[in-house]
């Protein structure tokens, strides 16, 4: 599937960030994107090429943590045949490939102290010199630079430029986390679903059942919107039921009771009474909320709510197949059939 340039949400933390880069986006300055990873640093990045007076020229990206810091340079501000092993021939680099448009700088923080330098001379003067050259050129560039790092403490550190970082935050943008956009689960959701559903030609679009709609609210999203749409695009393609709300979803592709291990036998040993608690379910998993005995009233009443959704839990992960969930709670498919009765769940 193609990467979606496409802002989704709705909550004020996140419109107001998308608005200051649209104000921004006219001004030919340098602009800093922050955020943590999975936040759109790059979407942000294209929303003020796009919007800007450059808008039909280059938009090039470097991630700056993808390239040995021994080709960093060479990378960004080309070389000269003959200027190292294994040049062979000229090639102009990124700055030279950006004239006219933008360049984006992902993983700034990452920048070499050498390349740092460079760096600065070309956004303070317009500059570039190839490397084994002694002849610098005119470039028309415009710096778009993303981080998840702290530039401002690495500088009061003396680990990044404090020159280089105030030339290149004439404006800067910053990214809230997904566990912060109130409102925008439900809404990113529903849309990567839908997106998923229709690459999958389902006829219609059932939407989330209840309990995988609370297991995604719960979530705190350490991935943000890229790791959002890897999960609802995991839980569609796997759920069977196009007729029936999906509910159920997976976190961790990873997760699973074959999964190798590396602890050793004594590990093992010592492990071996809390994995014994950790059998059983918790409130931890997608579905199961922590029962508030205390705030209860009626004991009787709290047990029984509190076997419903584990039977609704272990009914979703089992895709409705009551055989497979009796399997999975250690039932008889008749004790299973008699519980499913007592909680009004036959027909689910």
């Amino acid at each position: 599937m193609k990467r979606e340039s496409q802002f989704v949400g709705e909550s004020g933390a996140f419109l107001d960030a998308v608005e200051k880069a649209s104000r921004a986006a006219p001004l030919d300055r340098p602009v800093l994107v922050v955020g943590e990873r999975g936040t759109g640093k790059e979407l942000i990045a294209e929303r003020l090429h796009r919007l800007s007076l450059r808008w039909d020229g280059p938009f090039i990206t470097l991630n700056c943590a993808a390239m040995p810091e021994t080709l960093i340079e060479a990378e960004l501000f080309g070389h000269e045949a003959g200027a190292f092993t294994g040049a062979t021939k000229a090639r102009v680099g990124r700055f030279e490939e950006a004239d006219g448009g933008t360049l984006f700088l992902d993983e700034l923080g990452t920048l070499s102290t050498g390349a740092q330098e460079r760096l600065l001379r070309a956004v303070e003067y317009g500059e570039i010199t190839r490397i084994g050259s002694s002849r610098p050129q005119r470039v028309d560039v415009r710096i778009v630079a993303a981080t998840n790092a702290n530039l401002p403490k690495m500088a009061a550190q003396n680990k990044f430029r404090a020159d280089l970082l105030d030339r290149l935050s004439f404006e800067v943008v910053t990214l809230p986390p997904l566990r912060v956009r109130e409102g925008d689960i439900p809404v990113l959701a529903d849309y990567f679903g839908r997106r998923m559903a229709a690459e999958l030609e389902w006829p219609s679009w059932p939407g989330f059942g209840r309990l995988a709609s609370e297991a995604l609210n719960r979530h705190e999203w350490p991935g943000n919107v890229r790791e959002l749409r890897n999960v609802i695009e995991r839980a569609v393609y796997q759920w069977n039921d196009h007729s029936r709300p999906v509910d159920h979803v997976v976190f961790d592709p990873f997760e699973s009771p074959w999964k190798p291990s590396e602890a050793t036998h004594r590990q093992e040993a010592e492990q071996a009474a809390p994995a014994v608690a950790d059998a059983a379910p918790t409130p931890a998993e997608p579905g199961l909320a922590e029962p508030m005995v205390a705030d209860v009233d009626d004991m009787k009443a709290a047990v029984e709510a509190f076997e419903k959704r584990i039977l609704e839990t272990a009914l979703a992960k089992s895709r409705y197949n009551q055989r497979q969930t009796a399997k999975a709670l250690n039932l008889t498919y008749d004790q299973l059939r008699h519980s499913l009765k007592r909680h009004d769940l036959l027909g689910t």
